[in-house]
């Protein structure tokens, strides 16, 4: 990110209160900037109910968009988010599928609702992602961060073209550690700030609380996929992935979630510690959503799940934006509804990613 392409442009940053939106501001401050902030607001209906750590949070962006002369807006997304994100991830589980709310928060709040409500007047949008943008032969593509484990392009890789041409990523090219100790050494507030867990604006909120919060409990039975017996119940099958091991109370283990039959409500599991029937090495995903331009070579790399391993593989255009990945090695745990992210060769650029489907 050079100085002279953002001088003359009005930036907006999101600050989360995190050190990493706020090292953003820093290093646009060390530029001689003084970016607009906005805290993104999104809680639970009853504060009494659910932990959440938004007022600290907003205590620290507070703190630190005056320490360097920035005004700082909260925006209130609380609706947005509920009725799109949260409906989206209801939808798909109930229906089976494992989805990533993360991934439809990007598009829909951080550069979808924040756009309509307050985003529109501003030429970028500056956030604490480590993930990288770059011009290639007159366009802009996401490209990887050097930091492999808190890589988050996979986390970008459905925002529209429009968002993607508004986005910088002023930390993108730091590893964690360097924020860390940028952040420590200017004296941020939250420099030893624990990084957040879990689920985007969730706080501390269990992610199978939220499901049951919405959905409820329905028991059904555990069947072993090899004999068809009846091994044990479980209480919903919104509660479980495709690939889990833990937290299915069976005896006997180690167990391994294969399947799920959504209309019989069966839970298919399989025994043992590598059982074959846990791996997948074909299969197609829908709706891929391109970035900047379609996949322009047939060997790539992808990610099934948020991991620091790049898979190496084929993909092959099967019509109506399908494609079939062809993974080079079996690969544990793939769930439908997943978002399949796919990359170039070297894992560099990032062309978008689609939703495994359903057998």
């Amino acid at each position: 990110m050079k100085i002279e392409d953002i001088r003359d442009k009005r930036i907006a940053v999101l600050l989360s209160g995190g050190v990493d939106s706020s090292v953003v501001v820093y290093e646009l401050a060390r530029m001689g900037l003084h970016p607009d902030c906005f805290y993104i607001k999104i809680g639970p209906e009853e504060k009494e109910e659910w932990d959440c750590n938004s007022e600290e949070d907003l205590e620290m962006a507070t703190a630190v968009a005056t320490r360097f002369h920035c005004r700082l807006q909260v925006v209130d997304c609380h609706k947005e988010y509920w009725s799109q994100v949260t409906r989206y991830t209801m939808e798909k589980v109930k229906a089976g599928f494992t989805p990533n709310p993360d991934v439809m928060c990007n598009r829909l709040i951080k550069f979808g609702a924040f756009d309509e409500k307050m985003g529109h007047d501003y030429d970028l949008i500056a956030t604490g992602h480590y993930a990288q943008t770059e011009w290639i032969d007159g366009r802009k593509w996401l490209t990887t961060s050097p930091d492999p484990v808190k890589d988050q392009t996979d986390f970008l890789a459905q925002i529209y073209n429009w968002q993607l041409q508004k986005a910088i990523f002023p930390i993108g090219h730091f590893v964690k550690d360097e924020v860390r100790k940028i952040a420590e050494r200017e004296h941020l507030i939250n420099a030893k700030r624990k990084d957040s867990q879990g689920i985007c604006f969730l706080g501390n909120i269990d992610y199978n609380e939220y499901v049951r919060r919405y959905l409820g409990e329905q028991p059904g039975d555990i069947i072993e996929w090899e004999t068809g017996k009846r091994i044990g119940e479980h209480r919903g099958l919104w509660f479980h992935t495709i690939g889990q091991r833990k937290g299915l109370g069976l005896g006997g283990g180690p167990w391994f979630v294969v399947k799920k039959d959504v209309e019989k409500n069966i839970l298919y599991v399989s025994h043992g510690y590598d059982p074959q029937t846990a791996y997948k090495q074909d299969f197609t995903i829908h709706d891929f959503h391109f970035l900047t331009t379609e996949v322009d070579q047939p060997r790539v790399t992808f990610k099934i799940r948020h991991t620091p391993e790049y898979l190496t593989g084929s993909v092959e255009h099967a019509g109506e934006g399908r494609y079939i990945i062809h993974a080079d090695k079996k690969i544990h745990g793939v769930a439908p509804g997943q978002f399949c992210v796919v990359y170039d060769e070297q894992h560099h650029r990032c062309f978008g990613s689609g939703e495994i489907e359903m057998e």
